[in-house]
């Protein structure tokens, strides 16, 4: 609660002075008509039926300044609590936004790869026959006829088309060449061969976007239907540990976050980056399992030193997998659909697990 100070005191019959902890004012006349003036300027007219509890009030006028430089300032300062609850507001976003982020990291996953329909791709052209692309620069060559101007100037196009049609030759070389690795790398894929697996995750890379969050990932396979994924959450550097709200009037309220919702956060941000490696894995290669083990540091209250601990993790078998609907689900609550290993507490967090049993 905060402090106030005012006191009235009786100057002459009607008149009264009233002191108050920012201003000060001077009133006139009697219960049924007051008008009272203000140190900042402001005039009050209240005009009340006595012993009804009946009245009305109009205020006008303010401090006024004459001075240009004084109005500036008066400007300035009003310019300033604008851009400040602006900023306020910003912060606030920013907080909300992410917040959402790290909830719904399993939303942003990468479409599914069609390995057999790049298996079975036509070639862009046959390997006898001119290419697309030097068949166009050829046609416009056929074309061109230098006019009157370019032969009196010598500025005969000609050499350059022939440059373009050898530029076209090598681009359609180029894309021949590009859809026989695909298609030869579709069929290893296909085949279930493990070193195609780690080359098309080396190359594309399906968890890169995660490593804004700190992440940080090891995948391994033993056989052609069956991935292992270990990755550190680093969740002390990604949950915000402050809450950020705006006042009623606008300005910005921050205050450390309650322990339960730090963790339930906490625990809804792990339980989504889960779900994301599983759904990226699924899109990226033919596999039936993901197991996927989520690490983070913490203190290990035996020997009083920070220590990395598997916190979660789970087996998602994709006929499971596939009849959820992503857009809806609890991410949390989504691992219940499978098996998995995570002992978690409201007011505690997460503690140290076992990695699920490979089957």
């Amino acid at each position: 609660m905060g402090f106030n100070f005012r006191k009235s005191v009786k100057i002459a019959p009607g008149v009264r002075l009233n002191v108050g902890k920012k201003s000060s004012s001077i009133s006139f006349g009697s219960n049924g008509l007051r008008y009272s003036i203000s140190s900042n300027g402001k005039r009050r007219t209240t005009v009340g039926i006595p012993g009804s509890g009946i009245s009305y009030s109009t205020t006008s006028g303010g401090k006024t300044y004459k001075s240009p430089a004084y109005q500036k300032r008066q400007t300035l300062k009003q310019q300033q609590m604008q851009e400040k609850k602006e900023l306020a507001r910003y912060e606030v976003e920013m907080y909300l936004y992410t917040c959402e982020v790290l909830k719904s990291i399993h939303i942003e996953a990468d479409d599914p790869v069609n390995w057999s329909e790049f298996a079975i791709s036509p070639p862009p052209f046959q390997i006898d026959e001119v290419g697309p692309n030097e068949q166009l620069a050829l046609q416009t060559l056929s074309n061109y006829k230098p006019g009157f101007f370019e032969r009196l100037f010598k500025n005969d196009k000609k050499e350059s088309l022939e440059d373009a049609v050898l530029l076209a030759r090598k681009q359609d070389e180029q894309s021949y060449e590009d859809w026989q690795k695909l298609k030869t790398l579709s069929e290893r894929i296909l085949t279930g061969d493990l070193d195609a697996y780690m080359q098309v995750i080396e190359e594309m890379d399906p968890l890169n976007d995660l490593s804004e969050f700190g992440s940080g990932f090891e995948i391994g396979c033993n056989d052609s239907t069956t991935l292992f994924v270990t990755f550190d959450v680093h969740s002390k550097s990604v949950i915000p540990t402050m809450e950020k709200s705006l006042t009623k009037a606008g300005n910005l309220s921050v205050k450390k976050l309650t322990e339960t919702k730090y963790f339930d956060l906490q625990q809804d941000y792990v339980s989504s980056c889960t779900i994301r490696i599983a759904r990226d894995l699924f899109a990226l290669l033919p596999i039936e399992t993901a197991y996927v083990h989520a690490y983070d540091e913490q203190l290990n209250t035996e020997n009083g030193h920070v220590e990395k601990f598997c916190i979660l993790s789970v087996k998602f078998d994709r006929s499971t997998f596939e009849t959820l609907n992503f857009y809806n689900i609890d991410p949390s609550d989504a691992l219940n659909n499978f098996k998995h290993n995570m002992k978690f507490r409201k007011t505690l967090g997460f503690s140290e697990v076992m990695e699920v049993d490979v089957e």
